[in-house]
């Protein structure tokens, strides 16, 4: 099994004037539909099930609050 391409790395992240994280909406549109993506590919994979595509979805979300600490914070943060 090969792992799905990452996508949370090309995910624009700004600063709100609150100094919270902010995603525009093209950009959660562009990461739902990398999450629809991935799912497909998983499903065409006789070794993957729902498990594997919950998990393909994990790695993304850590990545993408990583950014997103080190958005607010700016510094450099790893996930979980």
């Amino acid at each position: 099994m090969t792992a799905p391409p990452s996508h949370a790395d090309s995910v624009p992240i700004v600063t709100a004037s609150n100094g919270q994280p902010f995603m525009p909406c093209d950009a959660v549109l562009t990461l739902l539909r990398a999450v629809a993506e991935s799912c497909r590919n998983l499903s065409d994979d006789p070794d993957c099930d729902l498990h594997s595509a919950g998990a393909a979805i994990d790695i993304e979300a850590d990545a993408l609050e990583a950014r997103a600490i080190a958005a607010t914070t700016g510094g450099t943060h790893h996930a979980r």
